[in-house]
């Protein structure tokens, strides 16, 4: 039978921390994904994603037949499905149950077709609910159970060993589920020890040790059989002894003995022949506590954690290599302008503690912002490399130190010195024409020489007083509030001529414009370049295919000029179209800017005199206030 026109044939479920509470969104046969609403769109044909992370149009899900696909429509932070990002404009399939993830919301895809088959009749043999293959069965207290059951436990236990070992993020974790699964599948265990190599070739040590009744081990002070340890090193094979006291291989031995181990496994950790440590289980009152089975078991188990920590390894590996090129990266961008150098660094220490202190924070304001490891991870890597664009900056810009570039400043001064040479010539000329034409006696002569020197002496005050306002104006001040710039209008309008009778003026227009900048050192056009970092730096950050836990990374660094009332920069973001990351690296970029050590621009701001500053700026609403208390409370710059 034909489906109804316009049946709802598949909805997406959001969640996520991006998307607020979960919400079901039904799907006729075609939706786009987006930040905006489009007019060409019907509502029930566009989906919205309120994120400055997200493009306008971001990603497109569309059914052809019994099947829907997603293509990415050229996004800024990419689609990711399933955690693989996709190649834009290419089509996906989608399976009922594929995680479709859009910067930070997570979206369910499901479909309700069922694909039609001919001549096909559907029998459902038995149903089985997923959930209990993923929990781990409780022992019976029955101690007859029979074999067949105690297997499907084991069994169970081991598919919930698989599936956990597959989930876990950290080292840290995956030894703590291992030492929970070592005593739920063999309950004779009494003690478990996981020993691994720091690098290949060097010798095991205990990272885990625990006991069944609960007692604290300290794995670095437990004693193990290094017999038992060396053997299974040395053959690369796992070891079952039971009543090991009896044991003529290893009963003799001292450590063996004073632990009165009576029954033991030992099982290295291969992986492609290589040993990354072992697991050892024991126990102390049964000497018949395990069987092969139990062996081969805990042989899968340790088969599948070397796999888990081969692969926290490699992960480890790649982030390091990413975490030195960014470094690097940043070193060579700051070599370019040595007096700022560290800055991005200190700016990535600083916005970290705050995220972290803004985590912890219980204000009713703030308790519910909560960071993940990922989430520091990103805010670190956006702040080191938030003045990656400068690289694209010219560097007598970028190394500007007064309004005036030095060589501009020279050729001002020399100038100044050739106006007075020009100025004194002409007055002597005038002396000898005069001389020569009235034929001026002694006295009448050094009368006039006398009135021309004293002339030309508060001529020559006058100039050199317009040197110093022009001195004085040079240098930069950190705000406008901090010192008047000197009025040159007068120097602008004094003339004078050179040899040949040519009106020169002392200050040229576009020297007066740059003089005449109140806070800083930088012309408007100078400003503009310096301010198109900001831009530059997203540009060469969105090249990067980021993974998804770093998506965020283009975006937080794109915003730290904004201001929370519009009058930042570049795209002029007002409010909560700010995401709080940003505003974090906003404070920390703000407050290492006028307390980094003395440039030669501008002197050292003392802490507390730039922490009135930033009052400042909260009153004005250009920062988040929430924030910078968070952030003087916790001195989250020391």
């Amino acid at each position: 039978m034909a489906e109804p026109v316009g049946a709802v044939t598949a909805y997406l479920e959001v969640t996520g921390e991006g998307a607020g509470i979960p919400t079901v969104f039904p799907i006729h046969d075609e939706v786009v994904i987006g930040r905006e609403p489009q007019d060409s769109l019907a509502a029930d044909k566009f989906m919205c994603i309120p994120e400055h992370t997200v493009s306008r149009r971001h990603a497109r899900i569309r059914r052809r037949g019994d099947t829907y696909f997603v293509e990415d429509l050229h996004s800024f932070n990419g689609t990711f499905v399933n955690e693989e990002r996709l190649r834009p404009g290419a089509w996906h399939p989608l399976n009922d149950g594929d995680e479709i993830s859009i910067s930070s919301a997570l979206i369910v895809f499901h479909s309700l077709l069922v694909p039609a088959r001919e001549n096909t009749t559907t029998v459902i043999a038995k149903a089985v609910d997923a959930s209990d293959l993923t929990r781990m069965l409780e022992s019976s207290p029955d101690s007859t159970q029979g074999d067949v059951q105690r297997t499907v436990q084991k069994l169970h236990a081991m598919a919930q060993v698989s599936i956990a070992l597959g989930a876990v993020t950290s080292r840290e974790t995956l030894t703590e589920k291992i030492m929970n699964f070592i005593f739920e599948l063999f309950p004779l265990a009494e003690r478990a020890f996981i020993l691994l190599r720091k690098s290949e070739g060097e010798e095991p040590v205990p990272v885990a040790a625990a006991r069944r009744d609960g007692v604290a081990m300290d794995p670095e002070r437990v004693k193990l059989s290094r017999t038992i340890i060396g053997e299974v090193l040395e053959k690369k094979q796992s070891i079952l002894s039971v009543d090991t006291l009896s044991d003529r291989h290893f009963g003799s031995q001292h450590s063996i003995i004073s632990q009165a181990i009576r029954s033991v496994m030992c099982v290295p950790l291969l992986l492609e022949r290589e040993c990354l440590g072992l697991i050892q289980v024991d126990t102390s009152s049964d000497p018949y506590a395990f069987k092969e089975q139990d062996l081969e078991m805990l042989t899968g188990v340790c088969a599948e954690t070397a796999v888990a920590l081969k692969n926290f390894q490699l992960y480890s590996d790649i982030e390091q290599l990413l975490d030195g090129f960014v470094r690097a990266s940043v070193q060579a961008i700051e070599e370019r302008d040595p007096v700022t150098a560290g800055h991005s660094f200190r700016v990535a220490d600083c916005a970290v503690r705050l995220a972290q202190a803004v985590d912890r924070c219980d204000t009713p304001e703030l308790q519910k912002v909560l960071f993940s490891n990922d989430q520091i991870r990103e805010i670190r890597y956006a702040a080191l490399l938030h003045d990656f664009g400068k690289v694209g900056v010219r560097e007598h810009v970028l190394r500007k130190e007064k309004k005036l570039h030095h060589a501009d400043m020279r050729m001002l001064e020399q100038r100044f010195k050739y106006a007075r040479s020009c100025l004194e010539r002409q007055a002597y000329r005038h002396l000898v024409e005069q001389h020569a034409l009235h034929e001026l006696s002694m006295a009448s002569f050094r009368e006039e020489k006398q009135r021309i020197e004293q002339s030309l002496g508060e001529e020559f005050a006058r100039l050199d007083s317009f040197l110093d306002g022009i001195r004085r104006a040079n240098e930069p001040a950190i705000s406008h509030a901090a010192g008047g710039t000197p009025d040159l209008s007068e120097v602008l309008h004094y003339a004078w001529h050179d040899p040949d009778g040519v009106g020169a003026p002392l200050l040229e227009e576009w020297e007066f414009s740059a003089l005449s900048v109140g806070k800083g050192c930088l012309t408007p056009e100078e400003r503009r370049q310096i301010e198109s970092h900001v831009a530059d730096s997203y540009s060469f950050l969105i090249l990067i295919p980021w993974t998804r836990d770093l998506s965020g990374v283009p975006a937080i660094a794109h915003g730290h000029h904004e201001k929370l009332d519009g009058s930042g920069y570049p795209m002029g973001l007002r409010g909560d179209q700010i995401s709080i990351q940003t505003r974090i690296l906003t404070i920390s970029d703000i407050f290492d800017a006028l307390t980094a050590g003395d440039r030669p621009y501008k002197k050292a701001v003392p802490v507390e005199a730039a922490l009135d500053m930033m009052s400042e700026e909260c009153r004005a609403g250009h920062i988040d206030p929430r924030l910078f208390n968070v952030f003087v409370e916790s001195r989250s710059w020391s």
